[in-house]
């Protein structure tokens, strides 16, 4: 039977290309720090440019989270947010292949000593979190520290799926497809610790429609529901790009408190204003291309109509 996590699979001429790009990020990994920021700059201008859908998809976004804004604000907010993306990409080579040495000269965890705390209950730790343009690098900075399992979303595309995975098990002990609720509770039922980020869009069993940034959202419940299957504490975990070459500074937070209670839909409702509360903090390093406001019911308007 063929290894479908080798890859000596993806040896056809259609791969090579891939392989190309993958080539060219192990270099981009050798680079230093400073050089990260500034190519990533240069790739979030070349992307802005290049990607009017997404950027389109942005601007949107940005525009209804933040109505008290003008459009020169969100236009520039827009701006930065793709070079955020840019540097997102640079910072995925250096999670994925950098050294921990180099890892620990730029990164600040604190809070580790809540998840310690948490952990002796045996019960394992829920760390909710959202997607940040910092989020290959969160989960590099949080594998210092402790092992993790993350959930992650297959990619449709097998090659780059096998990379993902294998990139993402640099800074994780194992990655769970998002819709195996079972492997979740196997971790956290062994004591382990699950990161997990259920702030996208989500309309299949368990989604709920939850008021993000005051409009309505189809959302993930899940965390509420593996938090009451499992009895595990459900903690914040929310990583920041510092200005300049400063780093990164990663806080693991305190067990939010009475969580979960009887309503999976309040419970989401938390959630998202404490992702609310991180996302002001940097308003540009959260992910805006994403359509978090699609598929709302027939009644109201296809906010991204047209895009």
């Amino acid at each position: 039977m063929p290894d479908n996590r080798s890859m000596s699979r993806f040896v056809a001429p259609r791969w090579w290309p891939y392989w190309l790009g993958l080539g060219v990020m192990r270099l981009i990994a050798f680079l230093p720090y400073r050089a990260h920021l500034a190519l990533g700059s240069a790739l979030g201008w070349l992307g802005f440019r290049l990607m009017s859908k997404r950027r389109e998809v942005a601007a949107r976004n940005l525009a209804l989270c933040f109505p008290e804004r003008d459009p020169q604000d969100i236009a520039a907010l827009t701006r930065a947010h793709f070079r955020s993306l840019g540097i997102a990409l640079c910072e995925m080579t250096l999670a994925w292949w950098g050294n921990d040495r180099r890892i620990a000269r730029i990164m600040d965890v604190q809070g580790i000593e809540n998840a310690q705390e948490a952990l002796q209950q045996g019960k394992g730790i829920i760390l909710v979190s959202a997607h940040f343009t910092t989020l290959e690098i969160a989960g590099r900075m949080l594998v210092q520290h402790f092992e993790a399992d993350c959930m992650y979303r297959p990619n449709r595309n097998p090659f780059l799926d096998e990379v993902m995975r294998r990139g993402r098990e640099r800074s994780a002990r194992r990655t769970i497809p998002k819709d195996d609720a079972r492997g979740m509770l196997r971790s956290l039922r062994g004591n382990g610790i699950v990161w997990y980020a259920p702030d996208q869009s989500y309309w299949h069993k368990h989604g709920a429609l939850v008021k993000f940034f005051g409009i309505p959202a189809w959302t993930n419940t899940g965390t509420s529901r593996m938090a009451r299957l499992s009895g595990a504490p459900v903690l914040p975990y929310f990583s920041v790009r510092l200005p300049g070459v400063q780093g990164y500074r990663s806080v693991i937070g305190e067990p939010i408190h009475d969580f979960p209670t009887d309503d999976p839909v309040a419970d989401s409702e938390r959630l998202n204003r404490l992702f609310e509360s991180q996302i002001r903090l940097a308003p540009e390093q959260y992910l805006w291309i994403h359509r978090r406001f699609k598929r709302l019911p027939d009644d109201r308007a296809d906010i991204y109509a047209g895009l």
